[in-house]
């Protein structure tokens, strides 16, 4: 029997608006009154990701930075890695073309190396503030995670095969969108995380389905009873992961949709 529920938020709980919408907060509350188990899982900072769920309007377990933080429904960090320290000044020193948009995730603020408006798009209240630096100059290395982005997705797989081949062993790495490249540290994967609390709950994957768009979901889509992937998510990845059902798309509330229809079993609980 399901109890848990597990979801991504962007291009999967958020619309194109980067909002929760308000049909998806009722079926969501609606589950929290019946007792299931809501996980929260991101790639997002959890200083960016924190008033997006607070719309929500009860407490939930977040997990954020791809799996290398775990925030209790209290608020309470229970669980943090971070990548590093000289593998992350390895990195850096590899002279990366200025095309690349580079950014670390810090604890309290992203450091990049250029301005970028698509990325401020993605914040819709500046809670997790940029900071352009130059990276030749920076000698903090304690990092979350490292991002990047460029318009074309082949020049990303370029870069990340070059990270790779120098560090070998050493990175977890997903394409959280097409254009958009993260690497953690290697231990670092959304459904550790979500294990950890399972564990924490006491309960198992079997109990749980989980909700997705992107590669860096393919783990927890794998790792519970059910994975489904939204309408949106990329072609590769429908192709990758075709043993999994794929539900609507975000901007048409795919994931309500579904746990009203196929959880909660009664739409008349939630009149969209």
């Amino acid at each position: 029997m399901i109890k848990v529920i597990i979801s991504d938020l962007d291009g999967t709980l958020l619309n194109s608006d980067h909002r929760i919408s308000d049909y998806t907060k009722q079926v969501f509350r609606e589950l929290y009154n019946q007792n299931y188990l809501i996980i929260v899982a991101t790639g997002r900072h959890h200083l960016d990701a924190m008033p997006i769920i607070e719309t929500l309007g009860f407490p939930i377990y977040l997990v954020t930075s791809n799996g290398a933080r775990i925030h209790a429904p209290n608020k309470e960090l229970i669980f943090a890695v971070n990548m590093e320290s000289e593998a992350v000044k390895s990195v850096l020193e590899m002279d990366i073309p200025a095309e690349y948009t580079t950014v670390l995730f810090k604890e309290n603020v992203w450091q990049t190396n250029k301005h970028n408006d698509k990325l401020l798009e993605f914040q819709t209240e500046l809670n997790y503030v940029p900071e352009l630096v130059n990276y030749k100059e920076v000698t903090d290395f304690d990092v979350i995670k490292i991002f990047f982005t460029h318009e074309s997705h082949g020049k990303l797989i370029e870069l990340r095969e070059k990270i790779l081949e120098k560090h070998p062993g050493v990175f977890s790495h997903a394409f959280s969108l097409p254009h958009c490249l993260e690497f953690m540290d290697k231990s670092v994967d959304k459904s550790v995380a979500i294990a950890s609390i399972l564990e924490i709950e006491g309960f198992e994957f079997n109990q749980a389905i989980s909700f997705g768009d992107g590669y860096n979901d393919e783990g927890m889509l794998n790792a519970t009873s059910k994975g489904l992937l939204m309408g949106n998510a990329p072609d590769s990845l429908k192709n990758k992961l075709s043993h999994l059902e794929v539900i609507s798309r975000n901007n048409e509330d795919g994931v309500a949709n579904y746990l009203a229809d196929k959880i909660l079993n009664n739409v008349s609980l939630v009149s969209k």
